[in-house]
C-alpha cells in the first residue's frame, strides 16, 4: 500500500474514533444526528469524597471531668438550699420580733393590773384588821355603820382578782411558735413568768374557797338587809349614817368568825406578797426582751 493510501485510512479511521478532551468525549458531527455541533458527553467524575460515618464517640471521660460536673451539680443544689434557709430564716425572724413585741404589750398590761390590786389589797388589809378589832370590842354595838361596811368589802373577790393578758403567751405555746425564741436565755425566762402567773391564778382560786367560809360565818353576825341598802344599782358600798343593830350571836360565832376571818388576811398577805415577785419578774422580763430586740 503506497503512502497515500495510508494515510487516507488512517483519516477515515480517525473520524469514527471517539476523540478524548479532557474529561468530555467529542462525537464526530456525522454521528450526531440532525446535529452539526460536536456533542459534550459529561463523562462521571470520581473525586476523592468525604465518608461520613454513623457518631459513635471513641473519647472517654476522664474521672475528674465526673467530678467537676458533679461537683457543679452539687453546688447549683447547695447555694439553692442556702437562698432558701436564708429566706426562711428572715421570715421567721421577722415573725419572732412580732410576738416579741406583742407580749411586751401583755406584760406591760399586767404589770399595770398587778400594781393595782397590790394597792387594793393594801387597803383590804387595813380594813380586815379595823373589822376584827371594832366586833371584838365591848363596843361593837356603838360603830356598826363602819363595821357593816367593812364587813361588806371584806368578802368581795372580784377588785383583786389577776387575769393576766395572756393571749400572745397562749398563741406561743399552743401554736409551736416558742421555737422561734432563738435566745434561750429569753425563752426560760418567758417560761418562768408564765409559771408564776399561774401560780398566782392558782392562789386566787384557793382565796375564793376561803371568801366562801368567810361569808357563811358572816351570817350568823350580820344583817343582809342592811348589806342590800348600803349598796347601789352599781355595787358600789357607801356608808349609812345610821347604826344599822348585828345579829346576836354567842361568842362560839364570834370566834368562827375570827377564825375566818384569819384564813383570808392570811392569804391576802400571801397574794400580795407573790403579786409583788410577779411584779418584779415582770418588769425584768421587760427590760430584757427591750435589750435582746431592740424595743422601744
Amino acid at each position: 500500500m503506497s503512502e497515500e493510501e495510508k494515510i487516507e485510512q488512517q483519516s477515515t479511521e480517525n473520524k469514527h474514533k471517539p476523540h478524548e478532551n479532557g474529561d468530555e468525549i467529542i462525537l464526530p458531527a456525522g454521528e450526531a444526528g440532525s446535529q452539526k455541533q460536536p456533542i459534550k458527553v459529561q463523562e462521571p467524575q470520581i473525586k476523592n469524597m468525604e465518608v461520613h460515618h454513623s457518631h459513635h464517640p471513641t473519647h472517654k471521660k476522664k474521672w475528674g471531668e465526673y467530678l467537676l460536673e458533679f461537683f457543679m451539680l452539687f453546688l447549683a443544689v447547695f447555694l439553692g438550699f442556702v437562698a432558701e434557709n436564708q429566706r426562711e430564716h428572715g421570715v421567721e425572724k421577722n415573725r419572732e420580733k412580732q410576738f416579741i413585741q406583742s407580749l411586751v404589750n401583755d406584760i406591760k398590761a399586767d404589770t399595770a393590773r398587778i400594781k393595782n390590786i397590790m394597792n387594793q389589797r393594801i387597803i383590804r388589809e387595813r380594813r380586815q384588821d379595823s373589822l376584827t378589832l371594832l366586833l371584838n370590842s365591848d363596843s361593837n354595838a356603838v360603830h356598826t355603820n363602819i363595821i357593816y361596811f367593812y364587813a361588806v368589802t371584806a368578802s368581795r373577790s372580784s377588785p383583786f382578782r389577776f387575769i393576766p393578758t395572756d393571749g400572745t403567751m397562749q398563741q406561743l405555746k399552743n401554736s409551736g411558735a416558742f421555737r422561734l425564741i432563738r435566745n434561750r436565755a429569753v425563752a426560760d425566762s418567758i417560761g418562768r413568768y408564765d409559771v408564776s402567773v399561774r401560780s398566782l391564778q392558782r392562789q386566787g382560786e384557793l382565796e375564793e374557797t376561803f371568801l366562801q367560809d368567810y361569808r357563811a360565818a358572816s351570817a350568823f353576825i350580820f344583817n343582809a338587809l342592811v348589806f342590800d341598802r348600803i349598796q347601789d344599782t352599781n355595787n358600789n358600798v357607801r356608808m349609812t349614817t345610821e347604826n344599822p343593830a348585828l345579829l346576836p350571836f354567842d361568842k362560839r360565832d364570834l370566834y368562827a368568825w375570827n377564825y375566818k376571818m384569819y384564813l383570808i388576811k392570811s392569804i391576802n398577805k400571801g397574794n400580795r406578797r407573790d403579786a409583788r415577785v410577779l411584779l418584779q419578774q415582770a418588769e425584768n422580763l421587760l427590760e430584757t426582751l427591750k435589750k435582746e430586740y431592740h424595743l422601744e
